[in-house]
């Protein structure tokens, strides 16, 4: 997947590395001044009041799972220009160039010169209301997960245990369809998602699950082109070829939150919709595995959806 820029800007950018972690933020400017901030509120507008002035100053830094959220929250706020970046890429690079140990400071600099070498793209400000339904499905999914885990249990649990679990999977239950009814409000509330919804659940196969969740972890659908889609969602094949070797195509990496939801889309798609069912029939008769059948079906998918966003008169057809 390429996620970076297609066009280099003639703007000079001066780079601002930041390495995160739960209780400060490492910062580098241009590759040259080293300070420290707290990861608070106060301590990153210190971070942005010290930056702001910077010519085209852009921050690059890595996922961390969350602690990096309140961080991109402000720095979006105060449009400050801010690229976040895949820990892999950043390690393999550190690799590439013969930097095998590892300390924040360090982690500084490989981060400044991957952004310089390789112009990462610019993380585009999440909708507000885009992120309150992120936050609505994460803790719908925590529920799901502690639900299953409980059900689990239950199957084999003697009797003093099996009444007590019992008990919190009813719990667990009831919190979940709370969180369901939560995230229905949230859309009745914002007609534009609302409306995206829709017009995905109108595709066989797709439901309120799928379309929530592509509506909260991929905002990009719908305006990026196919190709690009299928990269963010991890199903597009990529090549593995070498002189007269050819090794057969694998999908990589993704959103892993989409890629779970579209999987059980694609399995019943590929049984009861009227265009993919065939097409994930012609790709076994032709002899392909089953699971390259699914991710095939999966890649189809989101990209009608796509289309289907872009333009309202689009309908699938074999």
């Amino acid at each position: 997947m390429n996620s970076h820029n297609k066009v280099e800007s003639t703007e000079p950018v001066s780079y601002v590395s930041l390495d995160i972690s739960k209780a400060r933020l490492d910062c580098e400017i241009a590759g040259q001044k080293c300070r420290h901030v707290p990861n608070t509120a106060a301590g990153i507008a210190t971070l942005i009041t010290a930056i702001e002035p910077l010519p085209g100053v852009r921050v690059v830094c890595e996922a961390t799972g969350g602690y990096e959220r309140r961080l991109l929250a402000q720095l979006h706020q105060a449009q400050v220009p801010v690229c976040r970046l895949q820990p892999g890429r950043v390690r393999h690079f550190a690799r590439a160039e013969g930097t095998l140990a590892k300390t924040d400071k360090i982690d500084l600099g490989v981060i400044y010169r991957y952004a310089c070498s390789m112009h990462p793209r610019v993380e585009k400000p999440p909708l507000p209301e885009v992120t309150a339904l992120r936050e609505l499905l994460d803790y719908r999914r925590q529920l799901v997960e502690q639900a299953t885990q409980t059900g689990n249990r239950l199957e084999t649990a003697g009797a003093t245990l099996q009444a007590l679990l019992q008990i919190q999977h009813e719990q667990q239950q009831g919190a979940l369809a709370k969180a369901d009814e939560l995230v229905a409000q949230h859309l009745r509330a914002h007609p534009a998602l609302r409306a995206k919804s829709e017009r995905m659940q109108q595709l066989q196969g797709v439901g309120p699950v799928l379309a929530t969740t592509l509506l909260a972890y991929l905002p990009e659908l719908g305006e990026e082109d196919d190709k690009r889609i299928a990269a963010l969602v991890g199903v597009a094949p990529f090549a593995h070829d070498s002189g007269e070797s050819s090794q057969p195509r694998h999908a990589r990496g993704g959103r892993v939150e989409v890629r779970n939801v579209l999987y059980m889309a694609a399995v019943s798609a590929s049984q009861h919709n009227p265009v993919l069912a065939p097409f994930y029939q012609r790709l076994r008769a032709a002899g392909k595995p089953a699971n390259v059948c699914l991710l095939a079906v999966m890649r189809k998918l989101i990209v009608v959806l796509n289309r289907m966003l872009k333009d309202t008169n689009f309908t699938l057809v074999s």
